[in-house]
């Protein structure tokens, strides 16, 4: 097989749409905390800990969940072959200990954390996704700490606003969780999980999901209410809650495993550029 498909392989199995949310959040932590722009080593180093500390994580995730895959996406790089597990585990740990360097680098406390949300992740691809609900929240609180990393890089974990913004992320990725549980029932029953959309049927289960994002957007307004009238905050976060209110829709109103993770995957797009835009509107 060539360079070029192993090479295509790779990124599909890192999605990394995800991986750059997670930098991304890192960056919009570090930012919130300090009430500006980070310097340019801050931001390279907060990106780049967010992206190869992700990037394990979902490589590690399909190692897991490769005979589930079998049945769920079988175009996936590792069921198709594409890769073989034993490229997949060297993968995983080079971007996992890439990370930890860069964490390092930054300071001996965010190393320690990253450790701890690494191992977390791991438990949870290895024995703990089956466990529905708590599965779910762990994987909520890797996001969140995201923006918690963020905060303690530039030496201000203490403000409020990166503790809401990790508020956000926990109950956004938490509702994407449970929606992600309900389109992949058939695979999840295989491996004895106990998701919500096992226990209480698919259609509960997206209306918790579809609960949970509109949640996720009153805590976006929450600084507005305590005083926050920045245009360079209220512009990104409306046309970002705009865009989740359409694609929650689309989710609640999906028919197919397709159509669910398109409405998904919409989801992650929207919130990454609402991100995108926020820490843009910060150069102006």
């Amino acid at each position: 097989m060539s360079i070029g498909i192993k090479f295509k392989a790779m990124l599909q199995l890192i999605r990394p749409e995800l991986p750059i949310s997670a930098g991304i959040c890192v960056i919009v932590g570090q930012t919130i905390a300090l009430g500006r722009l980070p310097t340019a080593e801050q931001i390279g180093l907060g990106f780049a800990l967010g992206l190869f500390l992700s990037s394990s994580a979902m490589i590690f995730n399909d190692i897991f969940d490769l005979e589930v895959d079998r049945i769920n996406t079988p175009h996936k790089p590792l069921p198709s072959g594409k890769l073989s597990t034993t490229e997949a585990i060297v993968f995983g740990l080079v971007t996992a200990a890439i990370a930890w360097i860069l964490a390092l680098l930054i300071n001996p406390f965010v190393f320690v954390l990253s450790l701890i949300l690494w191992i977390l992740g791991f438990l949870y691809n290895w024995k703990l996704k089956a466990a529905g609900l708590l599965g779910n929240l762990i994987v909520a609180t890797n996001v969140a700490m995201t923006f918690i990393i963020g905060g303690i890089s530039v030496g201000e974990a203490s403000n409020p606003m990166v503790w809401i913004f990790g508020m956000i992320a926990f109950v956004f990725d938490l509702a994407e969780e449970i929606a992600g549980d309900a389109m992949d029932m058939e695979g999840d029953q295989k491996r004895g999980s106990r998701s919500l959309a096992i226990l209480h049927g698919k259609k509960t289960a997206l209306r918790i999901s579809c609960g949970l994002f509109f949640v996720m957007i009153f805590l976006t307004l929450l600084p507005i209410l305590l005083g926050e009238t920045s245009l360079a905050y209220i512009l990104p976060i409306f046309l970002m809650d705009g865009a989740i209110i359409f694609f929650t829709i689309r989710l609640m109103r999906s028919m197919t495993h397709k159509e669910g993770h398109q409405a998904m995957r919409g989801l992650y797009i929207s919130a990454t550029i609402g991100l995108v835009a926020f820490i843009f509107s910060r150069f102006v």
